[in-house]
């Protein structure tokens, strides 16, 4: 337990300073918004549309396709460490694994999810 006090500490100090860095900021900075600077920037050119724009469900469901993949990224790696210890049993239960992810990854073709056009 005493080797994670340094550790501890670190994390402490770290916050106490961010606080501090955040508050001090907050209260001694200038607080002058005029107009101008309160519109939203879009890249120097004028903005088309109003201030919140709900974003397309296309970005929600590639995000999700993202992070399940990515889960089958990670668990596939300490897999492929430990291949030559896990023997038949290992290799037939990442072998299913990766079964049910192709045939995820054929369902989402089928049902166009990968389709940006449409």
């Amino acid at each position: 337990m005493s080797t994670y006090v340094p550790l501890f500490l670190l994390f402490i100090v770290a916050a106490v300073l961010a606080g501090a860095l955040f508050t001090i900021s907050t209260v001694l900075g200038p607080k002058n918004p005029t107009p101008e600077k309160m519109i939203p920037y879009e890249c120097g050119s004028e903005t088309t549309g109003g201030r919140f724009v709900k974003p397309s469900v296309k970005f929600y469901l590639t995000a999700i396709l993202f992070v399940v993949f990515d889960i089958e990224a990670v668990l596939i790696y300490p897999w492929t460490v430990e291949f030559k210890n896990l023997g038949w049993i290992g290799l037939a239960t990442m072998g299913s694994f990766i079964l049910m992810l192709v045939v995820a990854l054929l369902y989402i073709w089928k049902k166009g999810a990968l389709e940006w056009e449409k």
